[in-house]
């Protein structure tokens, strides 16, 4: 099995990243093999509405996320990792989000899918934020991610939401990170 993991943090080793790490390590235990992406390290433009997509399934601007396109197609499973900022995911990942329109595009506007609608993918989005929120403190977040799943075929499996970051660091939670390593294990066998 394939997994491709993304994070979409600028900040690395701290609250995002160390959970994507934890259900990297369940994943790579249980024979995974993981791809780990750093957006803030990639040149990614962001779409320009142009609807190119729409006449062609793709997308015309070539930039660090056109290898992501092959990725995400060839994963069986599909991590993505964000801090909350202003009630949604953070600027990087929603630029990759948003150049994912090429998949959607190419299903059902240009009628030739770029993505292969066969192929059974498992999605998990992680999700930090600084403050304590209130019960649906997150849910701008996991409407995108949710949508991002459904353009890449990805059956979005669930989500792993941890607020009051900024006071509790997460790397001090061995009971989360326990959770995590195994939720990286059990994702291998849904």
């Amino acid at each position: 099995m394939k997994a491709v993991a993304i994070l979409g943090s600028p900040r690395h080793k701290m609250n995002t990243d160390i959970l994507l790490n934890e259900i990297i390590k369940g994943l790579v235990s249980v024979a995974v093999d993981v791809e780990k992406i750093q957006l803030g390290k990639l040149a990614i433009k962001p779409c320009i509405a142009c609807g190119y997509c729409e006449k062609t399934g793709t997308c015309f601007i070539q930039d660090d996320i056109t290898p992501l396109y092959d990725k995400f197609n060839q994963a069986d499973i599909v991590v993505v990792a964000s801090p909350l900022y202003f009630n949604s995911v953070s600027s990087i990942t929603k630029i990759m989000v948003d150049r994912c329109q090429a998949f959607w595009s190419s299903k059902y506007v240009f009628q030739q899918s770029s993505i292969d609608r066969q192929k059974r993918r498992k999605g998990i989005f992680i999700c930090t934020a600084g403050s304590q929120l209130s019960e649906n403190g997150f849910i701008g977040a996991t409407v995108v991610m949710d949508l991002f799943f459904r353009a890449i075929n990805t059956e979005h499996k669930g989500s792993v939401l941890v607020d009051n970051t900024d006071k509790d660091f997460v790397g001090d939670n061995k009971i989360l990170l326990d959770e995590v390593y195994r939720m990286g294990q059990e994702l291998a066998s849904l």
